[in-house]
């Protein structure tokens, strides 16, 4: 049987120029075919995929010569032998194009949705080279599919003046032919047993296009780390191999003491830090996703002096997710991690990130905040009593302007508000409505506030820090550890929480939070859901 392995690396790129040349892969979530590719010991490959477009039609693909050559079938593949179906042949399709299944963004070429209608393997009925086949206009082709089987035929009738190839597909009279089979009977995916309807509705999976195929698919969804998972963990000696999340980490200094004792406790370790961030990770994912990352890194303890680092390390596993920074000018960052998976924050916190700073912006628009953020930073003569007064006066303006905020502990001395926002304001403007908004409430307590700039002219006041509404200007992420004794978390609260006398803002810490995550759920989740235009004051 000829084999696609012969196939030059160049001669791949020169038959998927034309399906690139189609695509911005800045936005669509489709392959570009720049991944390394597969083993392909296992025979080669087909799949059609019913995709929902500007029409609905099948993409009918073959793997020849290290590429999926394709074909659009409008009304889809059948096992009827007495239907002839029309075909289109159209630019040939990167290899891992064959398990794509999700949504295309509309306005990109071939926007809609796309599942997997069936796949399987497939062997050259009479031809010894179906490359040149294809090429000579007649293709016959044994298919081994969930839904697709036997005999099946390519035609090529007719070549317009543009170059576009009108071709036949027919089913061949044999013992897997079926008289009347209609594709549209049978609507469900081979590989999630999902219609398109509930695809779009739901997907699992996005692309990441133009990455090597070791970062290609992130999944939407991450189950909880397992037992077994944080057993292999406790495992380890003071090195080793972890799996994690489908990862394998290499992971260091596991009994290194990275945060101090706290009264009687013991100190906490990077074992244990590793241990918190993988049970915390698929809580946290959504507010990471997506997002470049500021890590503050202490990687010899919170005790010590830390540094911000931004900048993804050139030896970084290439899986991990990333950012090129277009805007980036000389001397600035480049290539930001983005925590688009599980692993990569348990990455970044075996790297000596003790502090997660995401972004207010997402890569795909970073200078369109989706939040606004109200940062409350107590001053040497602010009390708790105050800083807790201050919270509740923007809970009740926040209120009065029929706006959603949601309270979170700093983990350290202060207590931060986050609005959820439709994406449109820009950072001048957020900044404009928080300012606006900080200052009406600081004029009811102006005994208690300072907007001083310099933290020396503050008088020890409070501040009410609008300033933090800049791009790639960050608060701490919600469940992130903070660098201090006993490893506290920024924690999301409720409002009524305000009113428990106990309550401080760095009460929670890595080993108590996940307790009251599972007694509280995340109070926090409103921030992903709901969003809103800022109004005007009034």
């Amino acid at each position: 049987m000829p084999s696609s392995r012969s196939a030059s690396v160049e001669g791949k790129r020169e038959k998927l120029a034309p399906y690139r040349r189609k695509r911005d892969f800045a936005r669509t979530p489709e392959p570009s075919g720049e991944a390394r590719g597969r083993d392909q010991a296992a025979g080669l490959r087909f799949v059609v995929q019913r995709h929902r477009a500007r029409n609905l039609h099948y993409d009918f693909r073959l793997e020849i010569d290290g590429v999926g050559v394709s074909w659009a079938v409008p009304k889809g593949p059948t096992q009827d032998p007495g239907v002839r179906r029309a075909a289109f042949h159209v630019e040939d399709h990167p290899l891992e194009y064959f398990d794509f299944e999700g949504v295309i963004p509309r306005g990109e070429y071939g926007g809609g949705d796309v599942i997997v209608w069936d796949a399987g393997t497939w062997e050259p009925a009479k031809e010894e080279n179906p490359g040149q086949a294809v090429a000579d206009g007649e293709l016959h082709v044994d298919l081994h599919g969930e839904k697709l089987h036997g005999r099946f035929v390519l035609v090529r009738t007719k070549r317009g003046a543009s170059g576009k190839e009108e071709w036949l597909l027919l089913k061949k009279r044999d013992d897997d032919a079926v008289n009347g089979w209609n594709p549209e009977d049978h609507p469900k995916s081979v590989r999630s047993g999902r219609t398109n309807d509930q695809v779009k509705a739901d997907p699992d999976k996005m692309w990441r296009s133009g990455e090597p195929i070791a970062r290609a698919a992130v999944p939407l969804k991450t189950s909880p780390v397992t037992a077994d998972e944080l057993a292999a963990l406790d495992a380890l000696g003071s090195s080793g191999q972890w799996d994690v999340f489908g990862r394998t980490l290499k992971v260091t200094n596991l009994d290194k003491v990275l945060f101090p004792a706290l009264g009687r406790q013991k100190p906490v370790t990077k074992r244990d830090l590793l241990r918190y961030t993988a049970e915390i990770a698929p809580i946290a994912l959504p507010y990471l996703t997506g997002r470049a990352m500021n890590l503050h890194r202490y990687p010899n303890g919170a005790d010590s002096k830390g540094f911000w680092h931004k900048q993804l390390p050139d030896h970084a596993p290439e899986w991990l997710p990333r950012w090129e920074n277009p805007d980036a000018d000389p001397g600035e960052t480049t290539t930001y991690l983005v925590v688009d998976e599980a692993a990569a924050l348990v990455w970044a916190a075996n790297y000596g990130g003790l502090e997660w700073h995401a972004w207010t912006s997402r890569v795909d628009r970073p200078d369109r905040p989706t939040y606004a953020l109200i940062d409350l930073d107590p001053g040497e003569k602010t009390s708790w009593a105050d800083l807790v007064m201050l919270a509740k006066l923007h809970r009740d303006a926040l209120e009065h302007l029929g706006v959603t905020g949601r309270p979170k502990l700093s983990g350290r001395r202060g207590i931060q508000i986050w609005v959820p926002i439709r994406p449109g304001p820009t950072y001048d403007d957020t900044r404009a409505w928080v300012e606006q908004l900080s200052k009406t409430v600081g004029a009811l307590v102006p005994d208690l506030v300072s907007f001083r700039w310099q933290k020396d002219d503050r008088g020890g006041l409070a501040r009410l820090d609008y300033t933090q509404n800049a791009i790639n200007k960050t608060l701490v992420a919600p469940y992130s550890p903070r660098p201090a004794a006993g490893a506290p978390v920024s924690t999301p609260i409720d409002w009524d929480e305000l009113d428990d006398k106990r309550l401080r803002p760095d009460k929670f810490t890595i080993r108590t939070l996940p307790k009251r995550l599972a007694e509280k759920g995340d109070l926090f989740a409103d921030v992903l859901t709901f969003t809103q235009r800022l109004p005007k004051f009034r």
